[in-house]
């Protein structure tokens, strides 16, 4: 198999308030190919954000990333150079929010905001920059692209600012690309649309993706594998067939389960019991033991990522391995 072209290991990225430490992301390790697709998914405030945030150094006082290791094509991040970190941002990884007037400024054009992307990497004329940003529209599927160009981005609707911000995105082909919830605020025809034009472009470029969401429907037609993250960890990871067809970690299981089943419009959804911890609060051990049916005396230790088919790893001390797959 290839080399990672991203690889995370036991990444810890922690908030210092005067309520104490936040551990907003407490070991998290994953790797990523070129080309592959990973959906990272968990609930809101469970580190997905502050996960991607911390790959690109785009974590500012009160945090801070305290541990461990993150490597782009075998280049370590952490501590790198901020003038380093910026060379590379844009161009050798890049980032898509779920708010595209994050990276879209109100009071330019969209010409002046590709251009000045192009031109801060490479050292290319404005006409020819100009150019390739029309190509880039056009890429993602916005129709009268030289025209668009001229435009500002509060002339553009939402889905069609969130195509812009993936073509500014898309404008470097870089090794990898972030996108953290980029489809959440909009209408289900558009999300597929972007859905698929990411992927096609991914493809064709060689990108690897991380598709941060909450939507385990939207991981199930795009990622090649899927990691389940719970409370700053990742509880589950695996290919997303395999973890889909038979989730090993409870609170896997009770995401899966919580899902309307087509044809059942009256039936009720699968609820799992209790909320998710406060980061600055966290239960010794498992931090899933309070809402897990499962729990007994050995969740009162942390368990560890164990390999319990290849590729497919699970955090518990008791993962389902006996139970049927699931529909």
């Amino acid at each position: 198999m290839s080399q990672p072209i991203l690889a995370v290991a036991n990444l810890r990225t922690h908030f210092f308030a005067r309520a104490g430490v936040i551990k907003a992301v407490d070991g998290v390790s994953f790797t990523l190919r070129a080309g592959e697709v990973l959906g990272l998914v968990g609930e809101s405030g469970s580190g997905k954000s502050v996960t991607a945030c911390s790959i690109l150094s785009l974590i500012d006082e009160p945090g801070r990333i305290v541990a461990g290791s993150i490597q782009l094509d075998g280049e370590e991040l952490v501590g790198c150079a901020e003038a380093r970190m910026r060379s590379l941002r844009g161009c050798k990884i890049a980032m898509i929010f779920q708010d595209p007037m994050m990276t879209l400024n109100p009071v330019l054009r969209i010409d002046t905001q590709m251009i000045e992307a192009i031109t801060a990497h490479e050292k290319v004329s404005r006409r020819a920059a100009r150019e390739r940003a029309q190509r880039a529209l056009e890429a993602v599927g916005i129709a009268s692209a030289p025209e668009r160009l001229r435009a500002y981005p509060h002339q553009f609707s939402g889905g069609m600012r969130q195509r812009v911000a993936i073509a500014i995105a898309l404008l470097h082909r870089p090794q990898v690309l972030i996108a953290d919830e980029p489809t959440t605020a909009l209408d289900v025809t558009i999300q597929s649309q972007i859905l698929a034009e990411v992927q096609g472009l991914c493809a064709e470029s060689g990108t690897a993706l991380v598709w941060i969401t909450h939507d385990l429907a939207v991981v199930a037609g795009l990622a090649d594998r899927i990691a389940v993250m719970y409370a700053g960890r990742i509880v589950e990871q695996g290919p997303v067939d395999a973890v889909f067809a038979r989730p090993l970690h409870p609170y896997t299981r009770g995401l899966i389960g919580s899902l309307p089943v087509p044809g059942q419009r009256d039936a009720p959804l699968t609820q799992i019991p209790g909320a998710p911890p406060s980061p600055a609060r966290l239960p010794p051990g498992c931090a899933f033991a309070p809402r897990c049916g499962r729990a007994d005396a050995a969740c009162a230790a942390a368990p560890d990522m164990i390999d319990h088919e290849p590729g497919h790893a699970v955090r518990c001390w008791h993962p389902d391995l006996q139970s049927k797959a699931m529909a």
